[in-house]
């Protein structure tokens, strides 16, 4: 299954994939929420899925399968080769990682792999990310994977693609005084205190896509 929030994107993954003769592309989403639902309806074994979506990011999605689908497999696409992306996507459970910029025989590659049960890393994430995980990865960290409960980044994130508290608070089926609760621990952990600062974080910790 695809998770892309981009339509051409997902258009010209969906049909190079569905050449490979070893491949059958059985659905699609274009954001997190969704993905997360279209894998429950489909249980698919292997999930590609973009870090920067809405609604819910990538490393969510990956985190919520890990929990509730063991056995439909991630592949984490994304754009961002920075060693904290790799370090909390391989946390979160991810099975692979490919860069964009990658060929899409990586990609194929990465997804045979993940289905037979292996971890692929893309050949163009270099020795030195990698290093830098292995060494780090039990490590602490104050980014925002590390620092905010699941529940915390679900409202950040919600935040920073601008929905309003009653807003929020209807989509994860919660109060809007348990929101607002959320959105303070949340500031007081970040020591933020603005929105526009709180979408600045969001963007750059990868929660949220730029668009």
């Amino acid at each position: 299954m695809l998770a892309d929030d981009h339509q051409i994107f997902r258009d010209g993954l969906r049909s190079l994939l569905a050449a490979h003769e070893a491949v059958e592309v059985v659905g699609e989403a274009d954001n997190g929420l969704d993905a997360l639902e279209r894998c429950r309806e489909l249980v698919p074994d292997v999930v590609v899925v973009d870090i920067s979506m809405p609604g819910l990011n990538g490393i969510e999605v990956c985190r919520r399968l890990q929990q509730e689908l063991p056995s439909t497999r991630v592949i984490i696409l994304s754009m961002h080769s920075d060693r904290r992306f790799v370090q909390e996507a391989l946390r979160a459970g991810a099975r692979g990682y490919v860069l964009k910029d990658a060929g899409f025989a990586e990609l194929a590659a990465g997804v045979l792999a993940v289905a037979e049960g292996r971890l692929h890393l893309g050949a163009d994430i270099g020795d030195q990310v990698l290093q830098e995980y292995l060494q780090r990865v039990g490590d602490s960290d104050t980014g925002a994977f590390s620092v905010l409960s699941a529940r915390e980044r679900e409202v950040l994130q919600m935040l920073a693609e601008g929905l309003s508290t009653k807003e929020i608070a209807a989509r994860l089926t919660l109060s809007a005084k348990t929101v607002e609760s959320h959105r303070k621990a949340v500031m007081d952990k970040l020591e933020i205190r603005s929105v526009a600062e709180l979408t600045r974080y969001a963007i750059r910790e990868g929660l949220t896509p730029l668009d």
